[in-house]
């Protein structure tokens, strides 16, 4: 996975540096990647769609696993994330270059937190509000390299990745 992943972000880096603003109205992105977590390592896939000038609306799954220790053994739990989101991007008002995206908004979502019935942690499933602040870097007409933090939620932490325009 890492393999595919480092030869995937090479020839997207590789392959020219065509410029495009974030997403237009009316335009979809589809965005995925792997993050950071205090509960394992997530992997993600989302979707943005322009609503307004300078306004994402979106959704994204999420999913990661982990083993805790726990009083005197040892316990693996699952975590779904099911979020929508709204961003607002800055490139007009800030006038970056084309190449870049960048961009922070607000999350709201569900998670299911599946854990093995002898545990008595305090974990569960819940609903989670958070706000995020990311930046894309396009390497192509179609393809950017994502770089997202976010805080609040169990959806939240950091998170590296690919987003495609379709």
């Amino acid at each position: 996975m890492k393999k595919l992943l480092f030869v995937i972000v090479l020839a997207l880096i590789t392959g020219g540096a065509y410029s495009q603003s974030p997403v237009s109205v009316g335009q979809t992105q589809l965005n995925f990647g792997v993050g950071l977590s205090e509960w394992g390592v997530p992997v993600y896939i989302g979707i943005d769609y322009g609503v307004v000038q300078d306004i994402t609306i979106g959704g994204e799954f999420s999913y990661r696993s982990y083993r805790e220790h726990w009083q005197s053994g040892y316990y693996h739990h699952n975590i779904m994330g099911f979020s929508g989101n709204g961003n607002y991007h800055f490139n007009r008002i800030l006038k970056l270059p084309k190449v870049w995206d960048l961009y922070a908004g607000l999350n709201l979502g569900f998670y299911v937190w599946t854990s093995p019935s002898n545990y008595g942690g305090d974990h569960s499933s819940g609903l989670g509000i958070g706000a995020q602040i990311g930046a894309r870097y396009y390497v192509s007409r179609t393809v950017g390299l994502n770089l997202e933090f976010g805080g609040g939620n169990a959806f939240s932490g950091g998170k590296f990745g690919l987003s495609l325009k379709l």
